[in-house]
């Protein structure tokens, strides 16, 4: 798997993506006349001169900062906010159709012909970090790193960890079980997805991943919509099973989160020690009690309402999920839980340009400062569940100095009139990723 990786990285070098962003690096660059989007307050701060250096915010200040060689950005009636943080994308499946998936004419380098201009459009939009929830991810994330490719900072999980006829368990018909007949199936080629069964093959997937640079663990614990084999109300994985995941990650100081919607599947989950529960739309105020006392977080979605283009049996496994999620907000909310949001898309790249959009439809439950703390502060605070594993150290979500700079300027002021940040392409006028501007629309 070493040379697989190894290969893979050297066409990630060699791979011509044509760049839409404009990045530019100043040593300093410093915004005047701002007002700041406080996640503590839930509201924005008089005019400020905010300094950035060095990748962080340097100062933040309510007098002008003299000094030269220095970009200045004047911020007249906008608003200095982080970055955008999505806690639940799948960066290879969402920049790929089910048929592209399944082609046989799929490869590394077509993968990531798709996903780097995916993730490049991505920060574009304003998501300076997102989580990715599993699938064939680290290649990607060493291109960004090593700036050969442009696109947020990411969270990895590397593939997901799924039991025989659970979630992850892409196989197509044809294709017989690894363990009866020793072939790997193509999704596990791909490093999509690990099929593993018995606590030995569950630790040894976990710690496969943890080897590549995973900053939590991806686990299916329950049923799924977009899954062929299993309906959504079974419970995956036994106890022991859950719990070696838990425990291969708590040795390397990070955690497990888990695919599940049923209460049955989240209370195992919690008991074997599962730190986040992705999805969760069918659960009821029993279990929700429950992840309240034990503070495990509620990472869930606002999915899309099923449409006729869909296929059938999908629509009749996604009934109880979309049923549930106008119930799950308002409970979660009404507990204080505490709570991530994440968009979730697969298989249908044209949705990733409504990834903004997806964020207004929390209006019913929340406020728009809510909201926008949800999106930053919240998910970022999420983000660092994965401690010393975490790939970016330091502080995001915020405008404080010491932070990270990952900053967005709105024209405007989101707070009144939230449907700004899903218009990014006119309305974020400045997007800075760790100190550089990657878009810059002030003239």
């Amino acid at each position: 798997m070493l040379k697989f990786y190894y290969l893979l990285w050297i066409q990630v070098c060699l791979i011509p993506i044509v760049s839409f962003a404009q990045e530019h690096t100043y040593n300093s660059v410093i915004f005047e006349n701002v007002r700041i989007f406080d996640s503590k307050t839930l509201t924005l701060t008089e005019p400020r001169t905010v300094m950035v250096e060095n990748g962080l915010i340097k100062s933040i200040s309510q007098v002008a900062v003299a000094t030269d060689d220095v970009l200045r950005i004047d911020g007249v009636g906008k608003t200095l906010m982080p970055g955008l943080i999505d806690v639940h994308v799948h960066m290879a499946f969402g920049a790929l159709t089910m048929r592209e998936m399944m082609s046989p004419m799929l490869s590394e380098g077509v993968i990531m012909e798709k996903v780097g201009g995916n993730a490049e459009r991505m920060l574009m939009r304003g998501f300076t970090s997102v989580r990715d929830a599993g699938g064939p991810i680290f290649p990607l994330k060493m291109g960004i790193d090593a700036g050969k490719l442009t696109g947020p900072r990411i969270w990895p999980s590397g593939a997901t960890i799924s039991q025989t006829a659970g979630h992850g368990d892409f196989r197509t018909p044809d294709e017989k079980s690894r363990r009866f007949f020793g072939e790997p199936s193509r999704a596990e080629r791909f490093n999509a997805t690990f099929i593993a069964d018995g606590r030995d093959e569950v630790l040894t997937a976990t710690r496969e991943n943890l080897r590549f640079g995973a900053s939590q663990i991806k686990l299916m614990a329950g049923g799924g919509t977009s899954s062929a084999y299993d309906p959504v109300d079974v419970t995956q994985y036994t106890f022991d099973e859950m719990r070696a995941a838990v425990e291969a990650a708590e040795d390397w100081g990070t955690y497990v989160m888990v695919h599940a919607y049923t209460p049955r599947a989240v209370q195992r989950a919690i008991k074997a020690g599962v730190k986040c529960v992705e999805h969760g739309q069918m659960l009821d105020q029993k279990t929700l009690r429950l992840m309240k006392r034990k503070g495990v977080w509620l990472s869930t979605q606002n999915l899309v309402e099923s449409t006729p283009d869909m296929d059938p049996q999908r629509v009749e496994k996604r009934k109880p999920v979309i049923e549930g999620q106008a119930q799950l907000w308002p409970m979660a909310k009404k507990m204080k839980l505490k709570i991530a949001w994440g968009t979730d898309f697969l298989f249908q790249p044209e949705l990733n340009e409504q990834q903004n959009s997806y964020i207004l439809r929390l209006q019913q439950w929340f406020s728009n400062a809510e909201i926008l703390k949800m999106v930053t502060a919240d998910n970022a605070e999420l983000l660092q569940l994965s401690g010393l594993r975490s790939p970016y150290p330091g502080k995001l979500g915020v405008v404080e100095e010491g932070a990270l700079a990952d900053l967005i300027l709105v024209d405007g002021d989101p707070l009144a009139d939230l449907s700004l940040i899903a218009n990014p392409a006119e309305k974020f006028v400045v997007i800075m990723k760790d100190g550089k501007i990657y878009k810059n629309l002030v003239e």
